[in-house]
């Protein structure tokens, strides 16, 4: 898995091996700083090898004239290091949205991996018909079955049965209620490769649950 990014992301929170990062040159660029100054930040933090390791990876980009240049991908705990010498009320606020984006891409990348475990040639077939995965490319997903067997969203779900503190709304599913996701996950499959537009495939979904239950009463 890689370029999975948050949407409407203007700090580029992204993930590499399961973890969240940031490019040094988004830092330098929201904290309005010098990308080199903030290199040379990180290379003279005077901290221990082995967080260096754990929390800052070297890596390149192109530049806009096609040309290899050295960046650093943070870790969350890396980034607080080297942003916590940030002074003034902006800086205070850019910090704190960047720990929201981190907590929300560990989000994000947890219940992917669940999602991935239970349905994983559903995830997969998402992941494989865009460009760069975002989040909401799996929830609206997930979100319009769960709405085509349920009547509702997760959301909703939570609400109507006082389920905030849950990951996962399916142990409170009925036996029916699973199966027809399953169901209709695996025909999804199918329909994302074949028909990119939205709609149409809920239209064929929806469709597909009445014939079930037709048959189910016959």
């Amino acid at each position: 898995m890689s370029n999975l990014i948050l949407p409407n992301d203007i700090y580029g929170v992204t993930e590499k091996n399961s973890v969240p990062v940031v490019s040094s040159r988004y830092v330098a660029e929201v904290f309005n700083k010098e990308h080199k100054d903030v290199l040379e930040a990180i290379r003279n933090c005077n901290c221990s090898e082995e967080f260096s390791r754990r929390n800052f990876t070297p890596s390149t980009y192109k530049d806009s004239r096609g040309k290899k240049q050295p960046e650093i991908l943070m870790t969350k705990d890396g980034f607080a290091f080297i942003v916590m010498g940030f002074t003034g009320k902006k800086a205070a606020q850019f910090k704190e949205a960047y720990i929201n984006r981190f907590n929300e891409m560990e989000t994000f990348i947890r219940n992917l991996y669940e999602a991935k475990a239970d349905f994983p040639e559903f995830t997969q077939a998402i992941m494989d018909q865009h460009e760069e995965p975002k989040h909401y490319h799996f929830s609206n997903e997930l979100d319009m079955i769960n709405r085509i067997v349920l009547g509702m969203s997760t959301k909703q779900f939570k609400e109507t049965h006082n389920l905030f503190k849950v990951s996962s709304i399916r142990p409170f599913l009925t036996p029916a209620q699973i199966e027809s996701i399953k169901v209709l996950q695996r025909i999804d499959i199918g329909l994302i490769v074949g028909i990119p537009d939205f709609q149409e495939r809920k239209k064929i979904l929806t469709e597909q649950l009445s014939r079930r239950s037709v048959k189910a009463i016959a």
